[in-house]
């Protein structure tokens, strides 16, 4: 007889999934299910921003319907890998056919001005690996793809000294530090890469993310602005009961910044934004505008009654401002009476992206979690 698999929720267990490709600027699993368990509402779970996909697969293992948009390319890879994975013979007979057609990429112009960078962070072979499918995965059109270049995200760069599963030299796992300062750091340090074998570690890593079962229900999972989410889900109009997310703070993260690197390895190119070329959120003003037109274009997916978590936080945003600013922005956005029906649950964040490096100067960030209803 066959090894029965272990199954999510079994002792606690935590479906292995959940960890594939972590950065910034993430709720845990436990967020989702402690407020998926407290709804009235069975309809569909959709998140406008979502990320990781946090929202999306744990809504999946407990069996509700979901499905989830995002701007960024990483967060669409890596959330609809989880959402609608292949199966484990697919992906490792795909994972087998690169393995053995890996050869010269077809990349011109993959390095642009970073071949200092590029030859510090990966070992030569390694970096010819990692060209080869980063030019020949389609992973916006096949799942067994998707799924591949999901683990190569989580995998491109880490803390290889104390991690046998990272390509890189040694890097943050969920940031990819800036070319000057990595290049910099690393020579101070005489920190040279380490060789890996890349099909090596995905041939690894995929048998130990399916070791839990995945669910039996898939989500689709597509790259849009959260204020246009209605055209890319007109299916769901008047279907979706309950909304958990984490829009993007006020001044907080650049996504494109962090994660540059992963960007480039979907596809992009090898350039880092600078200055206020990014995606983050400056002026107050701005920001509650861009949260009140990303409601509006929520609106006609939400039922008659619906539930909506927003776990949101920056430094220059008290409490009461952004109870006050959510409010607004969804009764002005949904164009519908809301409620809230709770005070908010804050929590202190330490490990920011900014204090991981600041060390002693660490900057003091809150997030806050609310809860409303129509």
């Amino acid at each position: 007889m066959g090894r029965r698999l272990p199954q999510p929720g079994e002792s606690g267990m935590r479906h292995r999934f959940h960890s594939i490709c972590p950065y910034f600027a993430m709720f845990p699993e436990t967020f989702v299910e402690k407020h998926l368990t407290a709804t009235r509402h069975a309809g569909v779970v959709f998140d406008p921003y979502c990320g990781r996909g946090t929202t999306v697969f744990q809504a999946l293992l407990q069996g509700r319907t979901a499905a989830g948009s995002d701007l960024n390319p990483v967060a669409v890879c890596v959330s609809g890998a989880k959402g609608d994975p292949p199966s484990l013979a697919i992906a490792r007979a795909r994972l087998d056919e690169l393995r053995h057609s890996c050869g010269d990429p077809n990349d011109e112009g993959w390095q642009g001005e970073l071949d200092r960078f590029f030859d510090l962070c990966f070992h030569q072979d390694t970096m010819l690996q990692v060209r080869y499918l980063r030019s020949v995965l389609d992973w916006r059109n096949r799942k067994d793809d998707r799924f591949i270049a999901a683990l190569c995200l989580g995998a491109l760069h880490g803390e290889s000294h104390k991690s046998p599963n990272c390509f890189s030299n040694r890097m943050p796992r969920t940031i990819s530090t800036k070319p000057d300062y990595s290049v910099r750091w690393w020579t101070d340090r005489s920190y040279a890469p380490p060789s890996r074998d890349v099909f090596e570690i995905l041939e690894r890593m995929l048998e130990y993310r399916f070791r839990t079962r995945p669910p039996d229900g898939c989500a689709r999972v597509v790259q849009a602005d959260s204020r246009r989410v209605a055209a890319a889900f007109p299916a769901l109009a008047g279907r979706v009961t309950d909304v958990i997310t984490s829009p993007p703070y006020l001044d907080t993260t650049n996504y494109r910044e962090d994660q540059w690197l992963r960007l480039w390895f979907l596809g992009g190119q090898p350039i880092v934004p600078r200055g206020r070329r990014d995606d983050r959120h400056y002026n107050k003003d701005v920001y509650w505008s861009f949260i009140q037109a990303s409601m509006k274009g929520l609106a006609p997916l939400l039922a008659k009654r619906a539930r909506l978590v927003i776990r949101i936080g920056g430094r220059r945003l008290r409490k009461t401002e952004l109870k006050e600013g959510l409010l607004q922005a969804l009764t002005r956005g949904l164009d519908r009476d809301v409620e809230i029906i709770d005070d908010g649950v804050t929590t202190e964040v330490g490990r920011t992206q900014a204090n991981v490096f600041r060390g002693q100067k660490v900057s003091r960030v809150q997030e806050h979690d609310f809860c409303f209803a129509m």
